[in-house]
């Protein structure tokens, strides 16, 4: 109940074992205005929230100059890096498009430390906050995009610490116009033109509305003889007495009491600054020095274990894809021989096919030389038969001429014969005929009863003509024998003839077929 603002912030101070403490401070929000928990006054007794309990901000009150000089402790370094990311990406200072990927590489490589592409696949930044929306809102890019960028930089940053990153961080961010500002609107007393005044490390500054990055009109802290105010009217005195001194009113009192408390705290570290530094100070830098040495020492040990171990692990992996490598051609070797051999059993297998193939061709072709002489033998064998064949063709031709011929002379010989026999039976049949007339009228009674004597000379006479007529019909029966017999002979000839031109037909269209037979095999 009685601890003065300064208690709570000395434990703050000690439960983070923060020892530059000068540049922070709690800061609080009472109807809507951000204002910092006093140090000599009791806590209770300030205007704090009725909030139970009561919500502090532990933040950076006043800004160093050059953080790298003023900035000792990690700790401190930490916190203003924290502190100045978090007003870049609410947009409180405006940073262009082209540093915020610059930024966001360096807060990667705090967080994540070195970039490891097996590691920090695509997505690993896809919850972190890097980025001011306005820019995101600029560009029509995807997160994916941004991530490119920004990944390209944060590979750059190999083999930079946490606190060095946080500390590039830091030396770009201290060069942007809003950097360390805090603005309150202000009024002239003239014109009451709407102004901004900006109190930061090394002075006052005076703003158009509109524009927060270039002062209309500045006083630095070695400029400034006085700073007071009456109410809601602040006066800044110059340190040139024919200066003309600077007026102007804000909104309300509070204003006025908030703007020269951080007055007063900014020209107080400006001219400690620019004084011999204390002995804790100079404790401080010292220890600051040796922890920077440490760490750098620290950080090379652990820069060469790194380098070798990398080094370890890029030769093992060498080794294991080398040891791969000579596994895999071990096997393809291996692979290799057994197709190899699987090739000689083939080509082994072949060849005794082959071999086994040739003597079959060697034994074809033998044969084929048989056969081929033997068809050559049968061709001069067919030849010989075809022209023996041919000459009895003829032969046969002629004989089947000479026997037409004959036929035609037998035929007419026949039919003479038969003329002649005609004529003979007709002289006969004439003869019969008148004989039988003669008998009749010469002895009638002979008619009746033929017998007759044989003493009778009439009847020997009868005897002889009839002698004499049944010779001439022994002769005529002879002769038609003789005649059928021949005309038998013919055709028992004609038939021996035509089944030997049968015979001939057909061996000769035999002997056709096998000199085709011969002419397919040649």
């Amino acid at each position: 109940m009685k601890w003065k603002g300064k208690d709570l912030f000395d434990l703050v101070c000690r439960a983070l074992g923060l020892r530059e403490t000068w540049f922070f401070g709690l800061q609080y929000t009472i109807k809507g205005m951000c204002t910092w928990l006093k140090m000599d006054k009791k806590v209770l007794d300030q205007e704090i929230p009725k909030e139970d309990p009561v919500s502090f901000n532990f933040l950076a009150k006043f800004y160093p100059e050059k953080v790298e000089e003023e900035l000792l402790q990690e700790i401190t370094q930490h916190l203003f890096f924290l502190q100045v990311k978090k007003q870049i990406l609410d947009e409180e200072i405006y940073c262009s498009p082209e540093a915020t990927v610059l930024l966001a590489s360096y807060a990667v490589q705090a967080k994540y430390g070195d970039y490891d592409p097996n590691f920090h696949e695509p997505g690993f930044l896809a919850h972190d906050e890097l980025l001011p929306k306005r820019v995101l809102r600029q560009y029509q890019l995807t997160a994916e995009m941004w991530e490119e960028k920004i990944t390209a930089w944060y590979a750059e940053h190999r083999g930079i610490a946490r606190d060095e990153a946080e500390m590039n961080y830091l030396k770009i961010a201290q060069d942007l116009e809003m950097y360390g500002v805090n603005y309150f609107p202000i009024a002239q007393n003239k014109n009451h033109t709407d102004l901004l005044l900006g109190v930061d490390a090394k002075g006052i500054h005076i703003y158009s509305i509109n524009n927060r990055f270039s002062p209309n009109k500045s006083f630095e802290w070695s400029a400034i003889r006085n700073i007071s105010y009456s109410e809601k009217e602040l006066t800044i005195k110059p340190l040139d007495k024919k200066a003309e001194v600077f007026k102007f009113f804000s909104s309300q009192l509070k204003v006025n009491k908030l703007i020269l408390q951080l007055c007063i705290g900014n020209h107080d570290l400006f001219m400690r600054r620019r004084k011999v530094d204390s002995i804790e100070i100079q404790q401080m830098k010292a220890q600051a020095r040796e922890e920077k040495a440490r760490k750098k020492m620290e950080n090379q040990r652990l820069a060469r274990e790194k380098q070798l171990r990398e080094e370890a692990e890029r030769a093992k992996e060498e080794l294991e894809r080398r040891l791969f490598q000579l596994e895999d051609e071990a096997r393809q070797a291996n692979e290799a021989l057994l197709r190899s051999q699987e090739a000689a059993e083939l080509l082994a297998e072949k060849a005794q096919i082959a071999e086994e193939e040739a003597k079959l061709l060697a034994q074809n072709a033998a044969e084929a030389e048989q056969e081929r002489q033997r068809l050559e033998i049968t061709a001069l064998k067919t030849k010989e038969e075809k022209r023996l064949m041919e000459q009895k063709m003829r032969e046969a031709e002629l004989i089947a001429v000479k026997l037409v011929k004959e036929s035609d002379r037998r035929a007419k010989e026949a039919e003479h014969l038969k003329q002649d026999l005609q004529e003979a039976r007709e002289a006969e049949r004439k003869a019969k005929q008148k004989l039988l007339d003669i008998t009749r009228l010469n002895y009638p009674h002979m008619v009746k009863y033929p017998q007759y004597s044989p003493t009778d000379t009439r009847d020997a006479n009868f005897d002889k003509g009839s002698i004499k007529l049944d010779l001439k019909d022994i002769d005529l029966k002879r002769l038609s024998f003789e005649i059928e017999k021949e005309r038998l002979d013919y055709l028992e000839k004609s038939r021996k003839f035509e089944d030997r031109l049968k015979e001939l037909k057909s061996e000769i269209h035999a002997l056709k077929l096998e000199e085709k037979q011969s002419g397919l095999y040649f």
